[in-house]
């Protein structure tokens, strides 16, 4: 019986992984095809890599989505952790009901609905006050930073429960200040959560499309506005090379982050040893 239900989730897991896989290998395979036509074998080549890197459009692009992405990822986890204290330290404030609810409606909002409010808001704050003179920069960037920002206060106050107040009170006992408890000892507890919650606001808004097409402007175009408006006019191998190319990024900032995991394990479990050793 043991084994039958072995061999299912095998079977599972594998097909699991087969149909996420497959299709980006074969994307990357096909963005080698010397043909212009996508879905025709036309031989080997690198001439799609070519013309991307060549082509000043995806290069404005790929600049304009990581600038956004690092503003965005900064303000974001700021504001997160801020908001994620107050949930967590603050005990029950007034309105904090509230307070609780509007801060985790942007993950439960259509994103449909999110873009459409705020491509809204700047309407009618341009008609108010005459900004933004133009949409781009710095309205995806306030339209990335509004639903980020849920996502870093969720990750925050999940690990200030976890770690608990036990340091935080022993240090105020012994004499120190509110900020330098917060510097002290909350801050580098919620190092952890800082980097993920960083990390996560950060690929969110490199990956964001539907927002940033209603608050964006002509000229300001993002990485995955630029690849959905060229999908739009049919399949073009260029697209294959610019995907495969995130990949192989994506692949080695993966790597590099579970070698650094494996090593601070390691190390770890090296200290832990020695200290039994010391121990006994």
């Amino acid at each position: 019986m043991y084994a039958k239900r072995s061999r299912f989730l095998t079977i599972m897991l594998t097909l699991g992984l087969a149909f996420f896989y497959i299709p980006m290998i074969l994307l990357v395979i096909y963005s080698f095809n010397y043909s212009k036509l996508v879905p025709v074998w036309g031989g080997w080549s690198l001439r799609w890599y070519k013309e991307l890197f060549q082509s000043a459009e995806v290069w404005s692009a790929v600049s304009l989505s990581l600038q956004i992405a690092v503003v965005n990822a900064t303000f974001a986890t700021a504001l997160g952790t801020l908001a994620g204290l107050a949930m967590v330290r603050f005990g029950r404030f007034k309105g904090r009901t509230l307070f609780g609810g509007m801060l985790v409606a942007p993950l439960v909002m259509p994103e449909v609905i999110t873009g459409l409010s705020l491509l809204v808001f700047f309407i009618s704050l341009n008609q108010l006050i005459g900004w933004p003179a133009e949409r781009g920069f710095a309205t995806i960037t306030i339209a990335h930073i509004t639903f980020s920002m849920a996502y870093v206060a969720v990750t925050i106050q999940a690990r200030l429960t976890g770690v608990g107040q036990t340091l935080e009170e022993a240090a105020a006992d012994l004499g120190a200040k509110p900020f330098k408890v917060l510097t002290a000892i909350t801050i580098p507890q919620l190092t952890p959560a800082l980097i993920s919650g960083w990390l996560l606001a950060f690929t969110l808004s490199l990956d964001d499309l539907v927002i940033a097409s209603f608050v964006t402007g002509p000229g300001a175009n993002t990485l995955p506005i630029l690849i959905f408006s060229r999908i739009r006019l049919g399949l073009r191998p260029d697209i294959n090379a610019l995907a495969t190319i995130m990949i192989l990024v994506i692949a080695i900032c993966v790597a590099i982050a579970a070698i650094v995991m494996f090593r601070q394990q390691r190390a770890d479990l090296l200290d832990r040893q020695m200290a039994e050793r010391e121990e006994s």
